[in-house]
C-alpha cells in the first residue's frame, strides 16, 4: 500500500485564529501537492499551556471549537485526511487533554488520541500541572496503511512503539512541541529526537512522521522510512509542507525480520540454544 503524506510545520501562537489560518493554508498546499493525509504538530491549533498560553483562562474555547469546525469542513471539501493537534476540554475542574484529532476525508471526526505521558513528577509539575493524561493508543487506516499516534514526550517510551508494532501499525505519526527552546536545548534535541525515532522505526520496521513547530529555537520536521533512514527533512525555522510517500510494500532492509515476532513473544534469542556445560558455566574462562 502507498500513502502520500504531508508532514506540516509552522510557527504556532496563542492566537487561535492565526493558527487556524496556518492550518487551513497548509491543508490546501498539501492537497495541491497530492497528499492524502496531512499531519500537524502538537497543540498547533490551540497553543500550549506553559508556553504560548500561561493559564487556561487565556484560551478562547469558542474560537477553538469554531476553528476545528472549519478544519473539518475543509477536510471534506478537499477530500483530505487530517491529524491536527489541539487542547481537548473536559468537564468541571478536570484539566484538559493534550490531543490529536483524526479527521477523515469526509470531514468526520473519527477519533482522538490523548497524550499518554505528560511531563512532570506529579500533578503540580510540568505538563501534568496543566493537562490530564490519556490512557489509550489509537489506530486508524488511510489508503490501507495502518497508522498510530503519539505526542512529544511519548516518544521516550519504546514500549509504546512496540505495542503499536504488535497491533500491526505501519506508520507512526508523532507530533511535537519542541520549539521556542534555548539554543543549547535545540542542539540536544537535533540529535536525540531523530536518533530515537530512527531506532524505533528500524527496530519495529514501520515509517515515522515527526512534525514540530518552527519558533526559534526548534528542530525541523522529518520522515523516517521502515529501515530507519531519514528520507526527507523540512527547512529549519520556516513553515513547510513536507511531502513523502509511505510504501508498505517497499523492499527495504529489515535486520530483525526473521526473529522479531519471536522476540515479541518473549523468546529472547535467535536460532536454537545448546545444552553445553561450558555454555552454562558463566564464571569460567
Amino acid at each position: 500500500m502507498k500513502l502520500k503524506l504531508a508532514t506540516c510545520q509552522f510557527e504556532l501562537s496563542a492566537d487561535v485564529e492565526r493558527n487556524r489560518k496556518a492550518v487551513i493554508r497548509q491543508m490546501r498546499a498539501a492537497k495541491q501537492r497530492g497528499a492524502t493525509l496531512a499531519h500537524f504538530s502538537e497543540v498547533c491549533l490551540s497553543g500550549y499551556f506553559g508556553a504560548e498560553l500561561k493559564r487556561g483562562t487565556e484560551l478562547d474555547w469558542d474560537a477553538l471549537d469554531a476553528a476545528m469546525q472549519d478544519v473539518m469542513a475543509l477536510a471534506a471539501e478537499l477530500r483530505l485526511w487530517v491529524v491536527v493537534g489541539s487542547t481537548h476540554r473536559l468537564t468541571g475542574k478536570h484539566k484538559p487533554h493534550n490531543s490529536l484529532y483524526v479527521i477523515s476525508d469526509t470531514g468526520k471526526l473519527i477519533t482522538r488520541y490523548d497524550k499518554l505521558f505528560c511531563t512532570g513528577k506529579d500533578a503540580n509539575d510540568g505538563d501534568l500541572s496543566s493537562y490530564s493524561p490519556g490512557d489509550e493508543l489509537v489506530i486508524f487506516a488511510v489508503d490501507g496503511v495502518k497508522c498510530g499516534l503519539l505526542i512529544c514526550h511519548d516518544y521516550r517510551y519504546p514500549e509504546l512503539f512496540r505495542e503499536y508494532k504488535r497491533r500491526g501499525v505501519e506508520l507512526t505519526l508523532v507530533s511535537f512541541h519542541n520549539a521556542g527552546m534555548s539554543h543549547d536545548r535545540q542542539v540536544h534535541y537535533l540529535q536525540s529526537v531523530p536518533f530515537t525515532l530512527q531506532a524505533a522505526a528500524a527496530s519495529n520496521y514501520f515509517a515515522v512522521s515527526a512534525t514540530n513547530g518552527t519558533r526559534k529555537y526548534a528542530w525541523p520536521s522529518f520522515v523516517v522510512n521502515q529501515e530507519g533512514m531519514i528520507v526527507t527533512r523540512a527547512p529549519l525555522h520556516r513553515g513547510s509542507v513536507l511531502i513523502s510517500t509511505v510504501d508498505t510494500n517497499a523492499k527495504l532492509y529489515d535486520a530483525s525480520e526473521h526473529w522479531r515476532d519471536r522476540c515479541m513473544r518473549g523468546v529472547l534469542h535467535s536460532g536454537k540454544t545448546v545444552s553445553d556445560p561450558r555454555s552454562a558455566a558463566r564464571s569460567a574462562l
